[in-house]
């Protein structure tokens, strides 16, 4: 006797045919950053190599110090060769650069580029460390003066990073400005978050970006 708990046949080949078209996706992205990834390399002469993860075998790496496993990309990549370290400089510049060109190669959108990831020399690992003690260090000053903090502008990654590691503090958290200028402020227990009015005009983004952060500048 079947058991009513046990799948019927169906629901296994539904679930294969998922299992399958997943598998294929993961693949063609793969392909499709190996094969932008040759020819940059090719054309900017940069002395680096590269290995390429998806989502299987980045899950198993999850659990790896630094790496966060609500945000583990869907594609990672590492970087090595004696180039890394232009990689990395200036806040890893470049690295982001070439990451954000890789998500416009997979068309993913401005809100979903955190689905790839690219690392050399072990440099997000050390920055989301750094994350968890920015996170911290801010949540105390945010306990201690009761006023709302803002963070440095970061990329959409961090602050998402930033978010998580600070809703273990249970303090209210919200991103604001636009852009590259986007930033997280954290505000005291009991205190809902701000989100300004975008300005009606294009010209006035840096004037009003400029006057959220002296409102909650550090101090």
């Amino acid at each position: 006797m079947t058991s009513i708990n046990d799948p019927s046949p169906s629901a296994d080949k539904t679930a294969d045919k998922i299992a399958e078209k997943t598998a294929a996706e993961s693949t063609d992205k793969v392909s499709k950053i190996k094969e932008f990834l040759d020819t940059l390399l090719a054309s900017s002469g940069l002395r680096l190599q590269f290995k390429v993860l998806a989502a299987a075998a980045q899950a198993q790496a999850a659990s790896a110090p630094g790496i966060t496993p609500e945000v583990a990309p869907e594609i990672s990549v590492e970087f090595t060769g004696p180039d890394t370290p232009l990689l990395t400089a200036r806040n890893a510049e470049l690295l982001h650069s070439i990451e954000h060109l890789a998500a416009k190669v997979l068309r993913f959108e401005p809100d979903q580029h955190d689905r790839i990831s690219f690392d050399a020399e072990n440099f997000k690992a050390l920055r989301n460390a750094e994350l968890e003690l920015i996170a911290q260090a801010g949540a105390e000053r945010v306990r201690a003066t009761r006023r709302p903090y803002a963070f440095p502008p970061m990329n959409s990654r961090e602050r998402r990073l930033l978010h998580l590691a600070l809703a273990a503090s249970s303090l209210p958290t919200a991103s604001s400005s636009d852009g590259p200028r986007r930033f997280v402020v954290a505000y005291p227990e009991g205190q809902q978050p701000i989100e300004p009015q975008r300005p009606s005009t294009p010209d006035r983004t840096q004037d009003r970006t400029h006057a959220i952060r002296k409102t909650f500048r550090r101090r």
